[in-house]
């Protein structure tokens, strides 16, 4: 199979925060832009792949900064590695305030998504292809965090 560049999979998604998104402080929930950046990713999965994904793993997530109504999130997403049928996609989540002008990183997540094919089992998908500085970068340690995800993954416990 042949590798597919790191740039073909970039995704860019602008949301903007309404009402509804908000909780009384009148800031994002968490899930909402949790919710955002798995769409991103998934889509930059589905891009790299052109199969259907699943979400596999988030790795911890934390906000740096609480999003409020009328304010602009944009996430970017990427794939950085790739197994054999599951690759894992970054994603960078910045908001905008668009009365003060001002652009601030709002929360950053790998997520590991898995392709699968029509008999609803995972299906092999091309390497990723790291060309520039930052892809390589990025592919050696998503790399590395392959390799401390599978060292930690235990048994499964349900039946």
């Amino acid at each position: 199979m042949e590798a597919r560049p790191a740039s073909q999979s970039v995704v860019t998604m602008t949301e903007l925060v309404l009402p509804s998104h908000t909780n009384a402080l009148k800031s994002a929930f968490g899930g909402v832009i949790m919710s955002w950046i798995d769409i991103a990713a998934a889509i930059s999965a589905q891009r790299h792949s052109r199969q259907s994904v699943v979400t596999a793993s988030i790795d911890a997530l934390s906000f740096v900064a609480p999003v409020y109504a009328g304010w602009v999130v944009n996430l970017k997403a990427c794939v950085n590695y790739t197994g054999r049928s599951s690759m894992e996609v970054g994603v960078r989540a910045d908001a905008e305030n668009p009365r003060a002008g001002e652009t601030f990183h709002v929360a950053s997540a790998y997520l590991t998504f898995v392709a699968i094919g029509e008999s609803g089992r995972p299906i092999e998908i091309p390497p990723v292809l790291p060309v520039t500085v930052e892809e390589k970068r990025r592919y050696d340690a998503g790399k590395h965090r392959r390799e401390l995800r599978l060292k930690q993954k235990a048994p499964s416990t349900f039946g």
